[in-house]
């Protein structure tokens, strides 16, 4: 049999036999999880129906509505202005409205509530022209001031989805809505707009599930959803069971969103008509009104805050560059690299089979093992405490005869946090892996297979080195995901192990803004990278197949 040959059913079953293990990384939490749901505790039920769900699912629901249409309203409009109209500063906006992606929620909330609260610099400006600042909206715990800052940090999504829609419309969708007569704005209602549902559809679901998944910017706020309910019945309540229950909500409600995305993907259609030559020129006032459109957003979620958090850094980081705060820069790196390696190596594994054994029983297994980056972190979290909990418990009464009262060997441990971790964001490292093993040809491993070469000699001679940018990119991808990572983190660290995000959550709960700002600018320069290669990329290739 040659080495391309992989239609035989042993070879079908060696490779669900190869991803099984890496797939059970994630599967197992899930599993954990969806028992804890099927096998509920009937007056936990009723005290999470009584008292908590009402609350938390108008919440979340309610947040998620608000946030799905503002971001949709922001985001849409300004794909279109960069990508099919002409007007002052569109090629620099074109790639910064992208920059947000960088500062993660949790550290755009407590710089946005640090600038808008009573002390902050906005109402301090208020009060010395208007005498007093008492009219002004209270951004502490309003719905209105966390639904603006998950906007502004999650519509670059929107943005990028719907942007290389209307790019690869070309000119000739603009040609036909002009000689129907219809205006600039028209032709964005009438025709482009209805052609990029699809991935517009797309985007907003990946802003979704981000909602569903945030922790830190809603704590900041003090808002109650699913994330913080969870987080609250298992450290302030000390109810594990309660917090899985939730947990498993939060894991249908999910699968239901990565349904809808992937819907959304099947349904488009890439046709490229030189998008590049012809543009919408705007003219007047109208040129003017999409420059500071775009300047508004882009000054907003980015600039301000910047600015605000290189402030605030200058004013404190000689009392707060101190040993503690390098050990939380050491903690952070450790865990990165460690995470980063190990889900690239699996990575690896998964691509490299992947690619052996095309079977539908090995892709389905491949998407199962992915499936973790989809589940918000404080899922994670749970599912996999749940079964480190069990086997602690299993093997403490097995060396009970021997006088040993109490063990831990997971929970509460490093190597359950990497395995929370490395569940989480197996995706990336895959998604950047496999990219690069597409580009190696079939005939470059048949003539390999014709040399003699068997399977590890293969990938140990042309595919490792062919695969060397792909799995870097991979490692650092992971890197900065790790860095900026705060749930799982929080939730699953050893006692008095922080990390910067940690570090950010602690100081943050406290209203130490200024404090927080060192540790969060730290994450947001690394955070910095890969949105710069992910520009680059965009402009090298503004369209796609999706």
């Amino acid at each position: 049999m040659s080495a391309v040959d992989r239609t035989a059913p042993a070879h079908r079953w060696r490779g669900f036999a190869f991803a099984l293990p890496v797939a059970l990384l994630t599967l197992v939490p899930l599993l954990a999880v969806v028992w804890m749901a099927v096998t509920p505790q009937p007056e936990i039920w009723q005290h999470l129906w009584n008292y908590v769900l009402p609350r938390v699912l108008g919440n979340t629901l309610l947040l998620m509505l608000l946030v799905g249409v503002v971001v949709s309203v922001v985001g849409v409009p300004l794909a279109w202005l960069t990508a099919m109209c002409d007007f002052p500063g569109r090629k620099f906006f074109s790639w910064a409205l992208v920059l947000p992606l960088a500062i993660p929620a949790y550290v755009l909330a407590f710089v946005q509530m640090g600038i808008f609260e009573y002390a902050g610099p906005v109402q301090s400006f208020v009060r010395e022209v208007w005498g007093n600042s008492r009219w002004f909206p209270d951004i502490r715990g309003s719905l209105w001031g966390l639904v603006m800052v998950l906007v502004m940090a999650f519509y670059p999504y929107v943005y990028l989805m719907a942007r290389s829609a209307f790019l690869t419309q070309g000119h000739r969708s603009i040609e036909a809505a002009q000689a129907l007569g219809y205006s600039p704005v028209q032709a964005f209602f009438k025709v482009s707009l209805p052609l990029a549902r699809p991935w517009i559809g797309a985007g907003l679901a990946l802003v979704l599930m981000e909602v569903l998944a945030d922790f830190g910017a809603i704590a900041v706020f003090n808002f109650d959803t699913f994330t913080t309910a969870l987080y609250k019945s298992w450290f302030d309540l000390f109810n594990m069971t309660a917090a899985a229950q939730l947990a498993s909500i939060l894991v249908l409600v999910v699968l239901l969103l990565l349904a809808a995305e992937q819907r959304s993907r099947s349904a488009q259609r890439f046709h490229v008509s030189n998008p590049q030559r012809h543009r919408v020129v705007l003219k007047g006032v109208r040129r003017w009104l999409a420059f500071v459109a775009c300047v508004s957003v882009f000054a907003a979620s980015f600039a301000i805050p910047m600015v605000q958090m290189l402030v605030w850094v200058g004013q404190i980081w000689r009392e707060n560059l101190h040993s503690d705060y390098w050990g939380y820069v050491w903690n952070t790196l450790c865990l990165a690299l460690i995470t980063a390696a190990v889900a690239t190596v699996l990575a690896l594994l998964l691509s490299w089979t992947r690619r052996r054994h095309p079977d539908g029983l090995t892709a389905w297994t491949v998407r199962l093992a992915v499936l973790g980056y989809a589940m918000p972190g404080v899922v994670l979290a749970v599912g996999v405490f749940v079964p480190i909990a069990w086997l602690d418990e299993r093997l403490l009464a097995l060396l009970a005869p021997l006088g040993i009262e109490s063990l831990g060997i997971l929970k509460g441990s490093l190597a359950g946090m990497l395995l929370a971790l490395a569940a989480r964001f197996l995706a990336v490292a895959y998604n950047a892996t496999d990219a690069a093993m597409q580009r190696i040809t079939r005939s470059q491993e048949e003539a390999c297979a014709s040399l003699g070469l068997g399977p590890w000699q293969t990938l140990r001679r042309l595919h490792l080195p062919l695969l060397r940018t792909g799995l870097l990119s991979a490692f650092l991808m992971v890197v900065v995901d790790v860095m900026k990572e705060m749930p799982i983190t929080l939730m699953m660290r050893q006692f008095g192990w922080d990390t910067l995000a940690v570090r950010v959550f602690q100081l943050t709960s406290e209203s130490m803004w200024q404090e927080a700002a060192l540790p969060a600018l730290a994450i947001v320069l690394v955070g910095l990278l890969p949105v710069i290669l992910l520009v680059l990329q965009t402009e090298k290739t503004p369209t796609s197949a999706g």
